[in-house]
């Protein structure tokens, strides 16, 4: 099944779900198809970010973000991300995405994900998302306000800041 078809699936799952805390986990069943995979007969490494992208739509309309995103012609991008993969998922096997929102700051959410097979953690991904309008960030506090939402951030976890500084420090354009 094309991403398109799934995103369209997992939306109306989320419909049907019940709201989501902002920090509330969301969890999307999925399936390998041979259409996902490599030469290698494993999921595609592409295409293991483009099935993140379906858990964070699922998350997204759960929280309610969808519906703001919508009224307010607000935009939703990924502005950088961290990928671990540690277990093959093969053809036709199930898998679990969870994703929840791990922190924010004045202007980025950080998403973080991973892919399950049964007990086995397969990969994890750290995102750094933002709202957009116009091509411009819309600060974090906007966005949480249009969620109604007052809650403060949790702290970010050691892990997920040593990312964010390290990244900080990488030349933007890239010297190539």
């Amino acid at each position: 099944m094309t991403p398109i078809l799934r995103t369209a699936a997992e939306l109306l799952r989320a419909r049907r779900a019940a709201p989501l805390p902002l920090l509330g986990l969301h969890k999307t069943p999925m399936r390998c198809w041979p259409g996902d995979i490599d030469l290698f007969l494993e999921l595609n490494n592409g295409r293991t970010l483009s099935l993140f992208d379906i858990g964070r739509f699922g998350l997204a309309a759960r929280m309610g973000l969808i519906r703001v995103l919508r009224e307010k012609r607000w935009g939703l991008v990924v502005a950088g991300a961290s990928v671990r993969y540690r277990a093959r998922i093969r053809p036709f096997q199930k898998f679990e995405i969870r994703s929840r929102a791990l922190a924010w700051d004045k202007r980025f959410i950080y998403i973080e994900q991973s892919m399950w097979r049964g007990e086995t953690c397969c990969n994890h991904i750290l995102l750094r998302t933002a709202v957009t309008e116009h091509g411009s960030i819309v600060p974090t506090d906007q966005v949480l306000d249009a969620l109604g939402e007052t809650a403060l951030s949790p702290d970010m976890p050691d892990w997920a800041q040593a990312w964010i500084d390290a990244d900080a420090t990488r030349p933007w354009p890239p010297k190539m």
